[in-house]
């Protein structure tokens, strides 16, 4: 077994107006967006990732459920744990819960290992 499978990383966040689906344009509610929780996720998978020098990780996956809704000032607690690592392809499985430990969120989610320079040599301008 990879010495960084079943590794977690826990990280929690305070709702703000900034997060909600009104100002996402997610939705006209002011409770916490989708795609903020989606960002909360990636971003907490993320740092389980030991980078090599010049290295980066993008999003290529992600499977989620937004389970619950969460006003403005919640508190929401994500935790990510690797479940696999394919030469530089991490999986996660992640969760969210509230202060009362309900579950806001649930998701699988992919992550490549990615060289910077040679990642952005491929981007075309517009």
């Amino acid at each position: 077994m990879d010495k960084d499978q079943n590794k977690s990383f826990s990280q929690t966040i305070l709702v703000t107006e900034a997060q909600t689906a009104s100002q996402f344009g997610s939705g006209l509610l002011p409770v916490f967006a989708t795609p903020a929780l989606i960002a909360l996720m990636e971003n907490t998978a993320m740092q389980l990732i030991t980078l090599p020098a010049g290295g980066s990780s993008v999003g290529i996956s992600i499977n989620m459920q937004h389970l619950k809704a969460s006003p403005v000032g919640a508190e929401i607690q994500c935790t990510a744990t690797i479940t696999a690592v394919e030469g530089r392809k991490y999986t996660f499985e992640i969760i969210a819960t509230d202060s009362s430990s309900d579950l806001v969120g649930k998701a699988t989610h992919e992550r490549v290992v990615v060289d910077i320079e040679k990642f952005m040599s491929k981007i075309v301008s517009v």
